[in-house]
């Protein structure tokens, strides 16, 4: 019963979603071939994210799985990224994953990026993402945390997209862990200048924005992309005093419609990525004057 009330959840969040509400149809086949041959088919694929860019792709990779169903699974945000960034830019990546946000940023836009990813194996995959699009030249890689100060701290290191920093509340007893080196945003950084920076550190966002003070403050950073969806309490974090710091460094928060280009004004963040952007002008000329990017023969 739990696996049939999965399915139904992740087809309805399918025919759902932005990109496939033109083509249901198309995207629930698309599903379908993926389900048979990732059964079938043990070893991993490499599969066509952008017209340029493609990444590796396996059963159990949430984060592509969805984008082989619906084009781009954030679609949103990374239509946000590829329609504002420029090929001078460059894009931060905090907590990577296999590194999608950063292939788009990298291989689609020719921005430079750091990438940043914690967990050995998944950093191993966004390694041979990077190499699989050329882009060694563009993208520094870092195996690294990234929070508040120089240290080490304990991660999960089996839960896909959702591996994060160990709270004091959870036993090591109940996950696969590895200890990972941490950094802040400001040394990593140092003295480049990200003009956008997307940061997915499931609940650890506040320790990430207190070690970002020099970054918050330079004026080339235009947008970050963050997900704020309660589970900093993990922590004890109030994600309302992120929303609090970001509003006192300029930024104001918005969602995008890429199909009509338009920056919708938001009064707080929502339970998913919320845009936080200053300089509008700016931003608004960038995304309407941007090509068109192919994304499974759509041009948007």
């Amino acid at each position: 019963m739990k696996s049939i009330t999965t399915l139904f959840s992740v087809l309805r969040s399918i025919l759902n979603h932005p990109f496939n509400r033109e083509q249901k149809f198309q995207s629930v086949l698309r599903f379908l071939k993926w389900q048979i041959n990732s059964s079938i088919n043990k070893w991993k694929v490499i599969y066509p994210v952008t017209e340029h860019t493609v990444m590796i792709a396996e059963k159990g990779m949430t984060g592509i799985t969805g984008s082989i169903y619906s084009g781009l699974l954030e679609f949103e945000d990374m239509m946000f990224l590829l329609h504002f960034l420029r090929s001078n830019d460059l894009f931060v990546d905090i907590g990577a994953n296999v590194g999608i946000y950063t292939i788009l940023a990298s291989g689609e836009i020719g921005s430079d990026a750091i990438s940043v990813e914690p967990i050995k194996k998944t950093f191993d995959t966004l390694t041979m993402n990077v190499k699989l699009n050329n882009i060694e030249q563009k993208v520094t890689l870092m195996n690294i945390g990234i929070g508040s100060r120089v240290g080490e701290l304990v991660f999960t290191s089996k839960e896909d997209t959702i591996n994060h920093v160990l709270s004091d509340n959870e036993s090591k007893e109940e996950f696969e862990i590895e200890k990972v080196m941490v950094n802040t945003l400001d040394n990593i950084c140092f003295n480049r200048k990200p003009i956008l920076i997307k940061i997915d550190v499931e609940g650890f966002e506040t320790n990430v924005i207190e070690g970002a003070y020099h970054v918050l403050n330079c004026h080339e950073l235009k947008g970050i992309i963050i997900e704020l969806n309660g589970s900093g309490s993990r922590y004890g974090f109030n994600e309302q005093s992120i929303h609090e710091k970001l509003l006192s460094y300029g930024f104001s928060c918005f969602t995008y419609e890429p199909y009509k280009r338009n920056l919708i004004p938001l009064s707080t963040y929502g339970p998913h990525n919320t845009l936080y952007l200053r300089d509008l002008d700016l931003i608004n000329e960038r995304v309407h004057n941007s090509p068109k990017i192919f994304i499974k023969n759509k041009q948007i």
